[in-house]
Protein backbone atom coordinates (compact mmCIF):
# COMPACT_ATOMS: atom_id res chain seq x y z
CA UNK A 1 0.00 0.00 0.00
CA UNK A 2 3.04 2.41 -0.33
CA UNK A 3 1.82 6.03 -1.54
CA UNK A 4 -1.99 5.83 -0.19
CA UNK A 5 -3.39 6.79 3.29
CA UNK A 6 -4.74 4.03 5.86
CA UNK A 7 -7.70 5.92 7.79
CA UNK A 8 -8.80 3.60 10.62
CA UNK A 9 -12.06 4.38 12.45
CA UNK A 10 -16.03 4.44 12.79
CA UNK A 11 -18.64 3.95 10.38
CA UNK A 12 -21.97 4.74 11.18
CA UNK A 13 -25.42 6.41 9.78
CA UNK A 14 -26.32 10.21 10.62
CA UNK A 15 -29.80 10.50 11.39
CA UNK A 16 -30.12 14.03 10.24
CA UNK A 17 -33.32 15.85 12.15
CA UNK A 18 -33.97 18.95 10.68
CA UNK A 19 -37.22 20.57 12.03
CA UNK A 20 -38.48 17.02 12.39
CA UNK A 21 -37.77 15.86 9.26
CA UNK A 22 -35.58 12.93 9.45
CA UNK A 23 -33.04 11.94 6.73
CA UNK A 24 -30.51 8.85 6.46
CA UNK A 25 -26.55 9.32 5.61
CA UNK A 26 -23.82 7.65 6.01
CA UNK A 27 -21.42 9.04 8.12
CA UNK A 28 -18.77 8.57 10.56
CA UNK A 29 -15.56 11.19 11.07
CA UNK A 30 -12.69 8.79 10.18
CA UNK A 31 -15.53 7.35 7.73
CA UNK A 32 -15.68 11.25 6.33
CA UNK A 33 -11.97 11.86 6.16
CA UNK A 34 -11.45 8.68 3.99
CA UNK A 35 -14.11 9.63 1.48
CA UNK A 36 -13.02 13.15 1.61
CA UNK A 37 -9.46 12.15 0.30
CA UNK A 38 -10.81 9.67 -2.26
CA UNK A 39 -12.70 12.39 -4.09
CA UNK A 40 -9.74 14.81 -3.49
CA UNK A 41 -7.80 12.24 -5.72
CA UNK A 42 -5.72 10.58 -2.74
CA UNK A 43 -5.20 6.49 -2.63
CA UNK A 44 -7.11 5.74 -0.09
CA UNK A 45 -7.85 2.25 2.61
CA UNK A 46 -10.21 2.83 4.86
CA UNK A 47 -9.94 -0.07 7.67
CA UNK A 48 -13.56 -0.24 9.94
CA UNK A 49 -15.94 -1.81 11.30
CA UNK A 50 -19.93 -2.00 10.74
CA UNK A 51 -23.13 -4.60 10.70
CA UNK A 52 -23.98 -6.89 7.67
CA UNK A 53 -27.41 -5.13 7.45
CA UNK A 54 -28.81 -2.08 5.03
CA UNK A 55 -27.04 0.16 6.82
CA UNK A 56 -23.56 -1.72 5.77
CA UNK A 57 -25.10 -1.88 2.71
CA UNK A 58 -25.42 1.85 1.95
CA UNK A 59 -21.60 2.41 3.50
CA UNK A 60 -20.22 -0.51 0.73
CA UNK A 61 -22.27 1.98 -1.73
CA UNK A 62 -20.82 5.34 -0.61
CA UNK A 63 -17.21 4.68 -0.08
CA UNK A 64 -17.24 2.42 -3.45
CA UNK A 65 -18.58 5.85 -5.37
CA UNK A 66 -15.30 7.60 -4.04
CA UNK A 67 -12.99 4.91 -5.29
CA UNK A 68 -12.09 4.22 -1.18
CA UNK A 69 -10.92 0.54 -0.77
CA UNK A 70 -12.14 -0.98 2.64
CA UNK A 71 -10.77 -3.11 4.81
CA UNK A 72 -13.77 -3.92 6.99
CA UNK A 73 -14.03 -6.05 10.28
CA UNK A 74 -16.89 -7.73 10.52
CA UNK A 75 -19.42 -6.96 14.04
CA UNK A 76 -21.10 -10.25 14.06
CA UNK A 77 -24.70 -10.24 15.10
CA UNK A 78 -24.44 -6.66 16.05
CA UNK A 79 -26.66 -4.04 13.60
CA UNK A 80 -24.41 -1.02 12.19
CA UNK A 81 -24.16 1.93 14.40
CA UNK A 82 -26.54 5.00 13.93
CA UNK A 83 -26.17 8.90 15.55
CA UNK A 84 -29.16 11.17 15.29
CA UNK A 85 -27.71 14.52 14.30
CA UNK A 86 -30.18 17.27 15.54
CA UNK A 87 -29.63 20.41 13.09
CA UNK A 88 -29.88 23.81 15.19
CA UNK A 89 -31.26 27.51 13.67
CA UNK A 90 -27.57 28.37 12.72
CA UNK A 91 -26.77 24.86 11.15
CA UNK A 92 -24.47 23.40 14.01
CA UNK A 93 -25.26 20.33 14.77
CA UNK A 94 -25.48 17.78 17.97
CA UNK A 95 -25.65 14.42 18.23
CA UNK A 96 -26.94 11.19 20.09
CA UNK A 97 -25.45 7.93 19.61
CA UNK A 98 -26.42 4.23 19.11
CA UNK A 99 -22.64 3.17 18.76
CA UNK A 100 -20.61 0.16 19.79
CA UNK A 101 -16.82 -0.54 18.63
CA UNK A 102 -14.93 -3.58 19.04
CA UNK A 103 -12.48 -3.54 16.52
CA UNK A 104 -11.98 -7.49 17.40
CA UNK A 105 -9.70 -8.35 14.40
CA UNK A 106 -7.99 -5.47 12.82
CA UNK A 107 -6.22 -6.25 9.87
CA UNK A 108 -2.16 -5.71 9.57
CA UNK A 109 -1.39 -2.72 9.22
CA UNK A 110 -0.13 -2.54 5.35
CA UNK A 111 2.09 -0.26 4.42
CA UNK A 112 1.34 3.21 3.57
CA UNK A 113 2.82 6.61 3.54
CA UNK A 114 0.39 8.08 5.71
CA UNK A 115 -2.09 6.63 8.96
CA UNK A 116 -4.80 8.86 10.02
CA UNK A 117 -7.07 7.81 13.05
CA UNK A 118 -9.41 9.62 15.44
CA UNK A 119 -12.54 10.23 16.97
CA UNK A 120 -14.82 7.58 18.69
CA UNK A 121 -12.69 4.79 17.06
CA UNK A 122 -9.23 6.02 18.55
CA UNK A 123 -11.05 7.10 22.02
CA UNK A 124 -13.47 4.25 23.04
CA UNK A 125 -12.32 1.05 24.63
CA UNK A 126 -12.36 -1.99 23.59
CA UNK A 127 -11.59 -1.10 19.68
CA UNK A 128 -9.24 2.28 20.61
CA UNK A 129 -6.53 -0.17 22.59
CA UNK A 130 -5.98 -2.11 19.21
CA UNK A 131 -6.07 1.18 17.04
CA UNK A 132 -3.10 1.78 19.64
CA UNK A 133 -1.21 -0.43 18.99
CA UNK A 134 -1.31 -0.76 15.75
CA UNK A 135 -0.33 3.26 15.41
CA UNK A 136 2.16 2.21 18.08
CA UNK A 137 3.92 -0.65 15.87
CA UNK A 138 4.13 1.51 12.53
CA UNK A 139 7.55 2.30 10.94
CA UNK A 140 9.02 6.00 11.91
CA UNK A 141 8.93 7.08 8.53
CA UNK A 142 4.96 6.79 8.51
CA UNK A 143 3.23 9.68 8.94
CA UNK A 144 0.44 9.24 12.16
CA UNK A 145 -2.74 11.89 12.11
CA UNK A 146 -4.89 12.37 14.44
CA UNK A 147 -8.12 13.91 15.35
CA UNK A 148 -9.49 13.85 18.94
CA UNK A 149 -12.95 14.57 17.29
CA UNK A 150 -14.36 14.62 20.80
CA UNK A 151 -17.80 13.11 21.69
CA UNK A 152 -17.96 13.47 25.79
CA UNK A 153 -21.03 10.71 25.80
CA UNK A 154 -19.07 7.74 24.46
CA UNK A 155 -14.99 8.54 24.79
CA UNK A 156 -13.86 8.29 28.65
CA UNK A 157 -13.66 10.84 31.42
CA UNK A 158 -11.56 13.93 29.99
CA UNK A 159 -8.65 12.78 32.28
CA UNK A 160 -8.06 9.36 30.78
CA UNK A 161 -9.19 10.87 27.27
CA UNK A 162 -6.29 13.33 27.86
CA UNK A 163 -3.90 10.95 28.58
CA UNK A 164 -5.11 8.67 25.67
CA UNK A 165 -5.04 11.73 23.72
CA UNK A 166 -1.24 12.69 24.54
CA UNK A 167 -0.52 9.00 24.13
CA UNK A 168 -1.40 9.40 20.02
CA UNK A 169 0.49 13.16 20.23
CA UNK A 170 4.08 11.08 21.15
CA UNK A 171 3.07 9.18 17.40
CA UNK A 172 1.30 11.71 15.31
CA UNK A 173 3.11 13.95 13.26
CA UNK A 174 -0.15 16.06 12.94
CA UNK A 175 -2.66 16.74 15.53
CA UNK A 176 -6.22 18.32 14.29
CA UNK A 177 -8.90 19.22 17.59
CA UNK A 178 -11.54 22.06 17.52
CA UNK A 179 -11.21 24.57 19.97
CA UNK A 180 -14.53 22.88 21.67
CA UNK A 181 -12.30 19.70 21.80
CA UNK A 182 -9.17 21.59 23.23
CA UNK A 183 -11.14 23.33 25.57
CA UNK A 184 -12.82 19.85 26.67
CA UNK A 185 -9.48 17.96 27.09
CA UNK A 186 -7.29 20.92 28.60
CA UNK A 187 -9.54 22.90 30.75
CA UNK A 188 -6.36 25.06 32.12
CA UNK A 189 -5.30 25.76 28.50
CA UNK A 190 -1.75 25.09 26.93
CA UNK A 191 -3.79 22.55 25.01
CA UNK A 192 -1.64 23.28 21.56
CA UNK A 193 1.79 23.39 23.53
CA UNK A 194 1.29 20.27 25.31
CA UNK A 195 0.61 18.56 22.26
CA UNK A 196 3.65 19.62 20.33
CA UNK A 197 5.80 18.85 23.46
CA UNK A 198 3.86 15.42 23.54
CA UNK A 199 6.27 15.36 19.52
CA UNK A 200 3.51 17.03 16.91
CA UNK A 201 4.97 18.45 13.79
CA UNK A 202 1.79 20.41 13.69
CA UNK A 203 -0.94 21.18 15.88
CA UNK A 204 -4.08 22.45 14.04
CA UNK A 205 -6.75 24.02 15.99
CA UNK A 206 -10.20 25.06 14.19
CA UNK A 207 -12.29 27.70 15.43
CA UNK A 208 -15.67 27.49 13.09
CA UNK A 209 -16.53 30.99 11.64
CA UNK A 210 -13.19 32.56 12.98
CA UNK A 211 -11.38 30.10 10.67
CA UNK A 212 -7.93 27.85 12.31
CA UNK A 213 -4.57 28.16 13.62
CA UNK A 214 -1.65 25.89 12.83
CA UNK A 215 1.25 25.87 14.68
CA UNK A 216 4.48 24.17 14.82
CA UNK A 217 7.54 24.33 17.35
CA UNK A 218 8.42 27.53 16.31
CA UNK A 219 5.67 29.19 14.29
CA UNK A 220 1.99 30.10 14.50
CA UNK A 221 -0.05 31.03 11.31
CA UNK A 222 -4.03 32.09 11.54
CA UNK A 223 -5.96 31.16 8.54
CA UNK A 224 -9.09 32.40 8.01
CA UNK A 225 -12.40 30.86 7.32
CA UNK A 226 -13.75 31.08 3.58
CA UNK A 227 -16.97 33.17 3.32
CA UNK A 228 -19.99 30.93 2.69
CA UNK A 229 -23.51 30.82 3.44
CA UNK A 230 -23.89 27.92 6.26
CA UNK A 231 -26.50 25.28 5.27
CA UNK A 232 -24.98 22.72 8.04
CA UNK A 233 -21.57 22.00 9.86
CA UNK A 234 -21.79 18.24 9.48
CA UNK A 235 -18.58 16.85 8.31
CA UNK A 236 -16.96 20.14 8.29
CA UNK A 237 -13.92 19.32 10.56
CA UNK A 238 -13.55 15.86 8.51
CA UNK A 239 -13.14 17.76 5.28
CA UNK A 240 -10.96 20.26 7.08
CA UNK A 241 -8.61 17.16 7.29
CA UNK A 242 -9.33 15.35 4.97
CA UNK A 243 -8.39 18.91 2.73
CA UNK A 244 -5.04 19.33 5.06
CA UNK A 245 -3.81 15.58 4.21
CA UNK A 246 -4.58 15.44 0.54
CA UNK A 247 -2.51 19.17 0.86
CA UNK A 248 0.39 17.51 2.91
CA UNK A 249 1.10 14.90 0.50
CA UNK A 250 0.39 17.08 -2.61
CA UNK A 251 2.22 19.96 -1.74
CA UNK A 252 4.35 19.51 1.33
CA UNK A 253 5.14 16.27 1.18
CA UNK A 254 5.24 13.47 3.65
CA UNK A 255 9.32 13.00 3.84
CA UNK A 256 9.75 16.65 3.95
CA UNK A 257 7.46 16.54 7.25
CA UNK A 258 8.64 14.28 9.13
CA UNK A 259 12.39 15.43 8.09
CA UNK A 260 11.92 18.74 9.46
CA UNK A 261 9.67 21.33 10.48
CA UNK A 262 6.95 23.21 8.34
CA UNK A 263 7.62 26.92 7.64
CA UNK A 264 5.15 29.42 8.36
CA UNK A 265 4.47 29.18 4.43
CA UNK A 266 3.98 25.63 4.41
CA UNK A 267 1.41 25.87 7.63
CA UNK A 268 -0.48 28.85 5.33
CA UNK A 269 -0.26 26.97 2.41
CA UNK A 270 -2.12 23.51 3.72
CA UNK A 271 -4.30 25.52 6.08
CA UNK A 272 -5.75 27.87 3.13
CA UNK A 273 -6.46 24.27 1.10
CA UNK A 274 -8.33 22.98 4.16
CA UNK A 275 -10.09 25.89 4.89
CA UNK A 276 -11.43 25.83 1.47
CA UNK A 277 -12.29 22.58 1.81
CA UNK A 278 -14.45 22.91 4.72
CA UNK A 279 -16.27 26.21 2.83
CA UNK A 280 -17.49 23.92 0.42
CA UNK A 281 -18.85 21.18 2.54
CA UNK A 282 -20.51 23.64 5.05
CA UNK A 283 -22.53 25.38 1.86
CA UNK A 284 -24.49 22.57 1.30
CA UNK A 285 -26.27 19.99 3.28
CA UNK A 286 -24.55 16.69 4.88
CA UNK A 287 -21.36 15.31 5.16
CA UNK A 288 -20.19 16.09 1.27
CA UNK A 289 -17.01 16.89 0.63
CA UNK A 290 -15.13 18.44 -2.29
CA UNK A 291 -13.93 16.36 -5.42
CA UNK A 292 -10.30 17.79 -6.71
CA UNK A 293 -11.69 19.54 -9.40
CA UNK A 294 -14.19 21.45 -7.18
CA UNK A 295 -11.48 21.66 -4.53
CA UNK A 296 -9.21 23.89 -7.29
CA UNK A 297 -11.77 26.32 -8.49
CA UNK A 298 -12.41 27.20 -4.51
CA UNK A 299 -8.76 27.74 -4.19
CA UNK A 300 -8.55 29.64 -7.52
CA UNK A 301 -11.59 31.90 -6.19
CA UNK A 302 -9.86 32.67 -3.00
CA UNK A 303 -6.75 33.49 -4.88
CA UNK A 304 -8.40 35.58 -6.91
CA UNK A 305 -10.26 37.14 -3.33
CA UNK A 306 -6.74 37.20 -1.71
CA UNK A 307 -4.78 39.70 -4.91
CA UNK A 308 -7.67 41.81 -5.00
CA UNK A 309 -8.14 42.77 -1.39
Amino acid sequence: MSGRVLVVGESLIDVVDRDGVRTRHVGGSPLNVAFGLARLGIPTVFATEYGDDEDGVAIDLHLASAGVEIERVDAGDRPTSSAVAHIGPDGSASYDFDLEWDFARPPAAARAQVVHVGSIGALRRPGADRVLALVEALPEDVLVTFDPNIRPALMPPATASRALVERYATRAGVVKLSDEDAAWLFPDGGAVERLLACGARIVAVTRGAEGSVLHSAHSTVEVPARPTVVVDTIGAGDSYMSGLLAAIVNKLGVEALLGGEASPADLASIGRVAAVAAAITVGRAGALPPTAAELQRGLREAGEAVASA
